[in-house]
């Protein structure tokens, strides 16, 4: 069975004084503070949470 395809993604900037949307967004990801990272699975729920807040966080492939 192949690996299943990742991302890491890492809060670089504090969601603080952004749309309350967004902050829970960033919650949903599992960061919680600046410089902090996750590792999640790369489905289209993850992107797409990524792509809307992506002023405030960075994504790369693991």
């Amino acid at each position: 069975m192949a690996d299943k395809k990742q991302l890491k993604v890492t809060l670089f900037k504090s969601p603080a004084g952004t749309n309350e949307k967004h902050r829970a967004t960033v919650r949903g990801l599992g960061l919680r503070r600046l410089n902090s990272s996750r590792v999640l699975e790369d489905t289209p729920a993850v992107r797409g949470m990524v792509n809307k807040v992506y002023y405030l966080v960075k994504a790369e492939s693991v």
